[in-house]
C-alpha cells in the first residue's frame, strides 16, 4: 500500500493547518499516512555560516531522510504576513541543502487555511510557484477560507468546500 506524509508548515500547538492536513489524510481512500509535527524538528536557523561551521543539524538530516520513505506528501502551509511561517521556511531551507529536490519527485497536495476569507492564498501561491522546481512531481492545491466558520469538530462542514477537497484528494491519490 502506498503511504504519504502529512504535516503543517507551522509549529503552533493549535495549528489550524495541521488540523486541515490531518483531515485530508484521514479522507484518503487507499493510501496509508503518517502525520508529523514540525515542533519535533527543532534546529538552528539556516545560514551559510551555520552550515559551514557546524554542518547539517541532526533534525534536518532526520527530516530529510523521512521524506525519502514516503510516496507523496500533504502539506498545509501557515501564512505569516503573506509568506511561509519561519519554522517551515527554516526546515525547507535546510532540507534543500541536503537534497535539492525536497519533494523527491513525488506528488504533493499543497493546502492552506486561515481565519480570513482568503484562506492563505498568498502562501499557497508562493508554494505552488516554487515547489515544482523543488521536486513536487505533481502539484495539487486546496485552500480553505474562514477556518473557524468552515471547519468544526475535526472536519470541513461547508458542503462545497468538502466536495472540492474530496475531488482534489482523488486526483492526488491517483497520482501516487
Amino acid at each position: 500500500m502506498k503511504k504519504i506524509l502529512a504535516f503543517a508548515g507551522s509549529t503552533s500547538s493549535t495549528s489550524i493547518n495541521k488540523k486541515l492536513a490531518t483531515f485530508a489524510a484521514e479522507n484518503l481512500e487507499n493510501t496509508a499516512f503518517d502525520v508529523i509535527d514540525l515542533r519535533d524538528y527543532d534546529m538552528a536557523m539556516y545560514s551559510e555560516d551555520e552550515e559551514n561551521k557546524n554542518g547539517f543539524p541532526k533534525n534536518a538530516e532526520k527530516f530529510s531522510k523521512l521524506l525519502d520513505t514516503y510516496d507523496g506528501f500533504i502539506l498545509s502551509l501557515a501564512e505569516h504576513n503573506g509568506s511561509y511561517a519561519a519554522a517551515f521556511k527554516n526546515i525547507y531551507d535546510w532540507s534543500s541543502r541536503i537534497q535539492a529536490k525536497v519533494f523527491r519527485e513525488k506528488p504533493l497536495l499543497l493546502m492552506a487555511t486561515s481565519p480570513g476569507a482568503r484562506g492563505g492564498q498568498s502562501v499557497l501561491q508562493a508554494g505552488a510557484s516554487k515547489f515544482p522546481g523543488m521536486g513536487a512531481k505533481e502539484l495539487f492545491t486546496f485552500s480553505l477560507p474562514s477556518f473557524s466558520d468552515n471547519f468544526k469538530e475535526g472536519k470541513i462542514i461547508e458542503k462545497n468546500l468538502r466536495e472540492q477537497l474530496v475531488e482534489t484528494l482523488k486526483k492526488f491519490e491517483s497520482s501516487i
